[in-house]
């Protein structure tokens, strides 16, 4: 799968949706619940009850694009259901996609490289 860069910002609504919702239905809620504007270039996740099924909503520059995602032998990690947003990384964004738990992914952090004697 291609994954997001480092600079995308990914947004994830913590309480379950309606599934049947398709790209348009995402969006509204992207405005109403998140108070997000959806053509901004973020990635807006959603949850199924079971937590087995995530969607995505985005804008591309050209149209909003859906992207849904089922699991067959288990669940994706998700935080407390509580209303909010989260926002992830994309080293956290791409482990949630593949079903790890995103908790774990620490943050890579940019270290100067040591001076070569001589």
């Amino acid at each position: 799968m291609i994954g997001p860069t480092g600079a995308v910002r990914v947004l994830v609504a913590t309480k379950p949706v309606d599934f049947r919702k398709g790209a348009e239905g995402l969006a509204a809620l992207v405005r109403e619940a998140m108070q997000a504007n959806p053509f901004d270039g973020a990635i807006y996740v959603f949850r199924s009850k079971r937590a087995d099924r995530i969607k995505l909503v985005y804008w591309d520059g050209t149209g909003v694009c859906l992207f849904a995602k089922r699991l067959e032998e288990r669940a994706f990690r998700w935080p407390n259901m509580q209303d909010g947003v989260l926002r992830l990384s994309a080293a956290e964004f791409s482990a949630l996609l593949e079903g790890l738990d995103w908790r774990r992914v620490h943050t890579s952090h940019e270290s100067a490289a040591p001076a070569q004697p001589g």
